[in-house]
């Protein structure tokens, strides 16, 4: 029986899922992008159904309706890589000889500067969580270990006690793609840890860290001990930022491209702040690149003779 497009996207769904253990923010992204291209090819393309009809020209359609809906450049751009993705793996599974994606075009995307704190507001943030309960303790090390290795929320959600060496000072942080890297840990978070583990284990027993280090708390009618999911983060740092007045932009992402900001700005090699962060290529930290040029014009202007 020949496979039919939903069955090949549900086996590329499974895939990432398994395989490349992609994240929850991906794979629901990628979910979103399939669906719509199966409700497009209902309604424009009915006749196509099987996966070997899939062909270039017809995903050129579908991207060029898009675009023209009025999506934003970038949304069409995600629409791209999700198809190159999903070609991609049609064609090594063999469920098509070639990868009919391959040749899509994006539309160029201007990138943003990243939004980031003032160290100010991040003080005042790391602050905010009050009280030395089970809450309190856990809120300020969810925001001291964000701010402190700069990694990202669904990193941290995923972290486990065994991934952290609090004598040591780091953290095995698994990001994209299953790989690992070390993230050093200061010294505000590693006492913000200490704290944190010694409520949790009080409140939900001494193994509680093997199901996840952040945890949902204790709480009238609610047991907790739940490992906290990515929504769960936005949602405690929504509620700060609320009682502190600062932007409700301000997101966990935020505390990461505050970290790499303060970092460069500070005079940190770029190359360095690149493996902190888990980028796998130099590329990505172009959005950075103003803050290195200032560094190095800082460094010219106090050593040059001639500056």
């Amino acid at each position: 029986m020949t496979e039919t497009i939903g069955q090949s996207a549900e086996a590329f769904l499974a895939y990432l899922r398994d395989a490349r253990q992609a994240s929850a923010h991906t794979l629901r992204a990628y979910t979103r992008e399939l669906a719509d291209v199966l409700a497009w090819l209902a309604r424009e393309a009915p006749e196509v159904a099987s996966v070997g009809s899939i062909s270039g020209s017809l995903l050129r359609a579908y991207v060029a309706d898009r675009a023209g809906s009025g999506l934003a450049p970038a949304s069409v751009a995600r629409a791209v890589a999700c198809l190159r993705s999903f070609g991609k793996f049609l064609a090594t599974t063999e469920r098509l000889g070639a990868n009919p994606a391959a040749l899509l075009r994006a539309p160029r995307v201007g990138r943003k500067l990243p939004h980031w704190l003032e160290t100010s507001d991040i003080d005042l943030l790391l602050s905010a969580p009050q009280g030395d309960d089970e809450r309190g303790c856990r809120d300020r090390a969810l925001f001291e270990v964000l701010y402190s290795t700069g990694m990202r929320v669904g990193e941290l959600v995923a972290l486990n006690d065994r991934q952290i060496d609090l004598i040591g000072g780091v953290a095995v942080v698994r990001g994209k793609g299953r790989k690992e890297r070390l993230a050093p840990l200061g010294k505000p978070a590693i006492t913000a840890l200490e704290a944190y583990v010694r409520r949790r284990d009080s409140a939900h027993g001494p193994g509680a860290g093997a199901r996840g280090t952040f945890l949902s708390v204790r709480a009238p009618k609610r047991r907790g001990g739940k490992r906290l999911a990515d929504r769960d983060v936005r949602r405690i740092l929504a509620h700060h930022l609320a009682v502190l007045g600062l932007s409700p932009k301000t997101s966990p992402h935020t505390l990461r491209h505050s970290f790499a900001t303060h970092l460069l700005s500070a005079g940190a090699d770029i190359r360095a702040v690149q493996e902190l962060l888990g980028h796998a290529s130099l590329n990505t930290m172009q959005i950075y690149t103003h803050l290195t040029i200032d560094a190095l014009r800082a460094v010219y202007e106090k050593a040059h003779p001639r500056a």
